[in-house]
């Protein structure tokens, strides 16, 4: 079993009130977060930093990435792309706080960009539905033909990080975010679930816990209007 956070999108407080709803109902279930911990929302260095403290496994969404790129890669499409995609709050956050933001952007250089557990597979954006014309009839059986697929379209539109496809069904439930709904959305013939409910929108943030590919509950919180009205 484990349970599985949208995106956060530097939303702290909102995060904070639906972490403690899960802990209190699943104390020892182990907690991932889908991605998109910074940008738009006030608080991206508090996020992280809850993060890493309370040992949460991050999947690194595209706006992850495109922080991380703008330091360590600035001519990358990644970096370029940050300045159209919200990211004058997250550097607000780091602003007496220089030596967090170099730890963090570490932190997501490490983070793994898919998990494929015996629930589910977790990832920012999922897998793209695309692939299917390349794949083996048979490739439910051993996912790691996905690798080279998911490293090889790292900086496209169908990749990993930021595909709006239909997603490919894998034989398991894939848990994803990136594409907002307003409520936690299942679709069946992709066995995929979308639980980014936007947030940073003023809507909610949004979790699931989940045993061998069956949602066992949905949690939710109210966005806190703090994390995202203009300080």
């Amino acid at each position: 079993m484990v349970a599985v956070i949208g995106d956060i999108h530097g939303c702290y407080n909102t995060f904070v009130a639906l972490y403690n709803k899960l802990k209190d109902k699943y104390p020892n279930v182990d907690i991932y977060a889908i991605g998109d911990l910074v940008d738009r929302g006030n608080y991206s260095r508090d996020v992280i930093n809850f993060v890493i403290n309370n040992k949460i496994k991050l999947t690194p969404g595209n706006h992850d990435y495109m922080f991380y790129h703008f330091f360590k890669d600035p001519t990358s499409v990644f970096a370029r792309s940050w300045f159209f995609n919200g990211n004058e709050p997250t550097l607000e956050s780091y602003e007496k706080f220089e030596a967090d933001m170099f730890i963090h952007i570490e932190f997501i250089k490490t983070a793994q960009l898919f998990y494929n557990l015996d629930d589910c597979f977790i990832s920012h954006a999922g897998i793209s539905n695309e692939y299917k014309k390349f794949l083996p009839d048979d490739f439910e059986k051993d996912l790691s033909v996905l690798d080279s697929f998911i490293q090889n379209d790292l900086r496209t539109d169908r990749g990993i990080l930021w595909t709006r496809d239909p997603l490919l069904n894998i034989g398991k439930l894939q848990v994803v975010g990136h594409t907002t709904k307003p409520e936690i959305t299942l679709v069946e013939n992709s066995n995929a679930v979308y639980i980014d409910t936007g947030v940073f929108l003023g809507n909610k943030l949004s979790a699931i816990v989940v045993e061998k590919s069956e949602i066992i509950e949905t949690f939710e919180e109210r966005t806190h209007m703090e994390d995202i009205i203009k300080k």
